[in-house]
């Protein structure tokens, strides 16, 4: 966002030594027409970067004094499924250190004539590539014993947050019932401190009348966990989740929400703690 706003800084300089330029340029008689087509092109671009800069602004997403980077990328990028309608999401993230090992079931029914995909958000704070990501999906409505792996498709640029699509085994057709279950292992992105998990939904539809979430800690336990919703202008704090199991290898956290808005973000915060880390009580 910085970018944006370093630029439209550079435009209002550029633009502020115009007049000068255009009466040194209005004092040769054969350069009027050549100053008016400049002037024209910098207030378009300004006009241009303001645009941007203020898009940016309204999409982003600050939580307890940090940027939610990924999910600001995904807003700016958000394509809205318009032919498919979700009954149930089910979210699962696996933490084990640095890893994060995430897996989306999603079922519902088909409102369109025809439908060969659906599309998923990968996003983590750390770029890693698509092609060595471990990333498979399976159409379970035609291969519930998974038998038959399918291969995302990326969409668009890669980055940290990315589009994909998982072709169905058979195209759907109208009011045609689907489930999909996607498994992804991202290494690497989670850090001590504080770290984020997001789990978001792009479905034009006013409901999804069951969301569940499984946050699964192995090894050190969170010192707290903390549930937030994207709105406009920022985000809203819900409530503080309590660990429902807990043993000596996992602490898992269960968000059920009924219903859910069909294009709605929730923002998992939590602490761990490392050897340079002491956890802050505040919010």
């Amino acid at each position: 966002m910085n970018s944006f706003q370093d630029s439209s800084v550079a435009l209002a300089n550029i633009l502020a030594t115009l007049p000068g330029l255009i009466g040194l340029i209005q004092s040769r008689g054969w350069l009027p027409g050549i100053a008016l087509l400049l002037v024209g092109a910098l207030v378009i671009v300004a006009l241009f970067a303001r645009r941007e800069s203020l898009i940016l602004d309204s999409a982003a997403v600050n939580i307890e004094g940090r940027n939610i980077d990924s999910l600001n990328i995904a807003n700016l990028r958000r394509r809205v499924n318009r032919s498919l309608v979700i009954q149930e999401a089910h979210h699962i993230a696996e933490i084990a250190g640095e890893d994060l090992k995430v897996e989306w079931k999603y079922s519902g029914y088909c409102r369109a004539e025809r439908e060969t995909a659906i599309e998923f958000s990968i996003d983590a704070e750390s770029n890693i590539p698509f092609d060595s990501l471990d990333c498979f999906a399976y159409d379970l409505q035609r291969d519930p014993g998974r038998q038959h792996k399918i291969r995302p498709i990326l969409i668009g640029s890669d980055g940290i947050s990315k589009k994909v699509a998982v072709p169905f085994l058979e195209p759907l057709t109208a009011q045609q019932p689907f489930r999909v279950l996607l498994k992804c292992l991202l290494p690497g992105c989670m850090k001590p401190g504080k770290e984020y998990y997001t789990s978001t939904l792009s479905f034009a539809q006013n409901r999804v009348w069951r969301c569940t979430v499984r946050l699964r800690f192995f090894g050190e336990r969170p010192a707290w966990v903390r549930v937030y919703e994207s709105a406009p202008g920022g985000a809203r704090f819900l409530k503080d989740l309590r660990p429902s199991r807990e043993d000596q290898e996992l602490t898992e956290y269960v968000d059920i929400a009924e219903p859910v808005e069909g294009q709605s973000a929730r923002i998992y915060t939590f602490w761990r703690s490392g050897s340079e880390h002491n956890v802050p009580s505040d919010r």
